[in-house]
Formats: C-alpha cells, sequence, structure tokens
C-alpha cells in the first residue's frame, strides 16, 4: 500500500514537471516572430551600409526612406486595392523615392539602390534564386 502511494506521488510530481515544461515552451514560441518574418524588410542601418551612405547622406535619405516604407506598408495593407495594382503602385512609390535620392546619391550609390531587389523573388545568401523560380530564366550550364 505504502509503495502504490509512493508511485502515486511520483508520478504526479513527473506529470507536473513535464506539463509545466511544455506551458513554459509554448509561451516562449508565441512571443517569437516566424522565421523569416523579418527577412524581407530591411532596417536603414543596413540600406545606409550597402549604400556606403556618409554622415552627411544618412539625415538625408532617411526621411525619404522611411517615407517609402510607410507608403509600402499603408499599400500591403490596403485590401481593397487588386494584387496587380498593388505592384504597379509599388513600383511608382519607389521610383519616386529614387527620384529624390538622385540628388542626394552618388552615381555608383543610385546604381546600388535601383540594381536591389524590390518585390518579386527574394535573393538567398550567396545570390541563389529560391528553388521553383523564374522558369524564363534558363539554368547555367555546368562545365565539366
Amino acid at each position: 500500500m505504502k509503495l502504490n502511494k509512493t508511485l502515486a506521488l511520483a508520478a504526479l510530481i513527473a506529470g507536473s514537471l513535464f506539463a509545466g515544461n511544455v506551458t513554459s515552451s509554448a509561451q516562449d514560441s508565441t512571443n517569437t516572430p516566424p522565421p523569416g518574418a523579418m527577412r524581407a524588410r530591411q532596417n536603414f542601418d543596413v540600406i545606409a551600409k550597402n549604400l556606403e551612405l556618409t554622415d552627411a547622406q544618412k539625415p538625408k535619405v532617411k526621411p525619404i526612406w522611411e517615407d517609402m516604407q510607410q507608403k509600402q506598408r499603408e499599400l500591403r495593407q490596403d485590401t481593397s486595392v487588386p494584387q496587380a495594382d498593388k505592384r504597379a503602385k509599388a513600383k511608382e512609390i519607389r521610383d519616386a523615392a529614387t527620384a529624390k535620392l538622385k540628388d542626394i546619391l552618388t552615381a555608383d550609390q543610385l546604381a546600388k539602390w535601383e540594381k536591389a531587389p524590390q518585390g518579386g523573388p527574394r535573393q538567398r545568401p550567396g545570390g541563389a534564386a529560391p528553388a521553383g523560380g523564374d522558369s524564363a530564366v534558363p539554368p547555367k550550364a555546368v562545365k565539366e
């Protein structure tokens, strides 16, 4: 009889520890964003580094970039605009920002800005396109 009480108590303690562990890990997983949630969005520091902005250029470029980001965010959240129209509008927003940046950036910086991926298939680190990407582009020939 005493053995049954001891086993029951041990099982109760083990079950409590297991349940507590599951609960704490469930809370942790809901507090973190899903993988890749921030991948598409770059912060200004990344843009400044990629364009090699000078300290004098940063305060001029940042409001233009933030305005563009805000307009694109509002466009993404607007459910009344069809997807095809959203792409065209996003291009207009980017083109307007590019026009403003022409007076601030050097020719090399502007070229980097214009080549930066905006929409479409995302580039993986190392430059490889995601699997199932653009089927219009033939694969590169392998030299043996």
